[in-house]
């Protein structure tokens, strides 16, 4: 009989080693975060990394990241294991693509694979994304008519081959975009990222003795399986099913998914949401998938590692529509509706596990990309800048929504001093937005106000990535709605939400975000919650 001590230092072993890993991949996300040009990636961490076994599943990914992109990443290697043959792989090399349907949604998120050898044996490979500046084309934005507008594609290729960089590919990138010292940059960033976590890995493995991963993956795999289906297990079973309206480009949207909890596995479908766009508001099923699975995994396993695994037991399927579209669709701005997925699918899911899921929030980014240039007959310079602004989370069963959070991509927001460093651009005021909130048991968490202006003597056009504002965060279990976002002019002229718009010299935007749901009856707020919210001005005299 063996000795069960045996068998339990190698369970100690293998969970120290899975640490290990994880700390691996760390490594390598925070070196994209310190290496790279574009301020959206090193102040916001929109980025994504991660190790994957030969046959392309997911082992382990960096905690620094966004779902959206570590979701859809886990999805793209397999395609890049497709397009390159085995023999056509050598040490050094590192692939890349910006392909929204082979990638992660939309050509401003460039994909970079590396094979990661041992002793002349495939073992790995790292995986890493990031959001650079600008693709060329349009811009960051709504008004392409297809994804050939969009910016530059680039097909899954070689970046470097045996070390070397492909300087080819290098210059076509700097003859198409706007700011190619930044674009370029990251690009290294990237590779750069993936060199390290193969190095480390490499590290790793003759430290400890491995020659594959193979053992380490199975017990990781293993180990997440059985625990992810103890968790389906106590799933209550059935079908359940939400659609709400969004603002939509110039129309409404209606997104619609039905949630189907199995014995061992759980299916999304979005068969009912509006078809396609002929703006760049659609969104590839690649990233509808990923946060319709991040979603799922908030409800169901939290705590569970993300991996091949755990991500094995969501099943997502569409037929052609806004959350499932297809080439050539304008695909832009695909996170607007793709961040609305997460609410979609926790409206059904509340209706399966009623009390335990948190109102609605704003939901999408209220993304800006800044195209700031002097005026005519002015000295200045050009420059494009980017932000990423957040309004309220729903209220939390229990607990009051956060406030001006990123839910559910995660990013943070680039600081005022980032941001006025990269163009002609002055931000007036960045604060809360007092009575944003929905009321409720539970408030919902506060938007905030942005007002930015063009230095003196420029002006600026913008790009609206925008909604919630004609159809707000619904409250859950009586709580009240959110406030509706707004976009205007400081002299009160009112813009759109969505599409390139202009900023003359002497004016100020304006951007008023919205406040998430409220939940729970407001009767039962209790007074020194009420006290507190006056206190610190979450409330006007409006909403007191």
């Amino acid at each position: 009989m063996s000795d069960p001590g045996i068998n339990s230092i190698g369970e100690i072993r293998m969970q120290v080693m899975w640490n290990r890993l994880i700390s691996v991949v760390e490594e390598q996300a925070l070196t994209l975060l310190r290496t790279a040009f574009s301020t959206s990636v090193r102040e916001s961490g929109d980025l994504s990394a991660g190790v994957f076994d030969p046959r392309g599943q997911m082992l382990a990914q960096a905690v620094t990241g966004t779902p959206g992109h570590v979701n859809t990443m886990a999805e793209a290697v397999l395609h890049f294991m497709n397009e390159i043959p085995r023999e056509e792989m050598f040490e050094g090399d590192t692939y890349v693509t910006n392909d929204p349907w082979k990638g992660t949604g939309h050509l401003h998120d460039i994909t970079m694979v590396s094979p990661s050898f041992l002793d002349g044996e495939l073992v790995a490979f790292f995986a890493c994304t990031a959001h650079v500046v600008d693709v060329g084309g349009r811009g960051f934005g709504a008004d392409a008519k297809s994804v050939y507008e969009e910016g530059i594609q680039i097909p899954i290729m070689k970046f470097a081959e045996k070390g070397k960089v492909n300087m080819d590919l290098v210059r076509i990138l700097r003859a198409n975009v706007r700011e190619p010292n930044q674009v370029v940059g990251d690009f290294y960033s990237l590779a750069a990222c993936n060199e390290v976590g193969h190095r480390r890995l490499v590290g790793m493995m003759k430290e400890i003795g491995l020659a594959s991963l193979d053992h380490l993956g199975e017990f990781i795999f293993s180990r997440t399986r059985d625990a992810m289906l103890e968790r389906i297990g106590a799933l209550p079973k059935g079908s359940w099913s939400n659609e709400f309206t969004t603002d939509g480009y110039d129309e409404p949207v209606k997104l619609a998914a039905t949630v189907s909890v199995r014995d061992d596995h759980v299916e999304v479908d979005f068969a009912g949401t509006d078809p396609m766009s002929r703006w760049g508001i659609n969104c590839p099923i690649i990233y509808s998938k990923a946060y319709a699975c991040y979603a799922l995994k908030c409800v169901v396993a939290p705590d569970i590692p993300n991996n091949a695994a755990s991500l094995a037991f969501f099943t997502v399927s569409s037929p052609v529509n806004i959350l499932n579209a297809v080439r050539p669709a304008p695909v832009a701005l695909r996170h607007i509706f793709g961040h609305m997925v997460p609410d979609l699918v926790l409206g059904a899911m509340a209706k399966a596990l009623p009390g335990r899921i948190l109102a609605e929030g704003a939901g999408a980014l209220w993304n800006i990309h800044i195209s700031a240039r002097p005026v005519a007959g002015a000295e200045g310079h050009r420059a494009e800048v980017l932000m990423f602004n957040s309004g309220g989370m729903g209220a939390r069963p229990g607990l009051d929504g956060l406030s001006a959070t990123a839910f559910p991509s995660g990013v943070h927001t680039m600081p005022i001093e980032a941001t006025e460093h990269t163009g002609p651009i002055v931000v007036w005021r960045k604060e809360l937005r007092p009575g944003s909130a929905g009321d409720g048991e539970f408030r919902g968490g506060l938007g905030q106000v942005i007002e930015i202006a063009p230095m003196e003597g420029h002006e600026f056009d913008f790009s609206a990535m925008f909604d919630r504002i004609n159809h707000p965060p619904k409250g859950r279990n009586g709580g009240k709605d959110g406030v509706a976002g707004a976009v205007k002019l400081d002299d009160g002229t009112k813009l759109r939400p969505k599409g390139w718009q202009h900023v003359p010299a002497g004016r100020r935007l304006v951007l008023e975000l919205p406040g998430g749901g409220g939940y729970g009856d407001p009767a039962r707020r209790s007074a020194e919650a009420r006290a507190e919210d006056r206190f610190k001005g979450y409330v006007t005299e409006d909403n007191r």
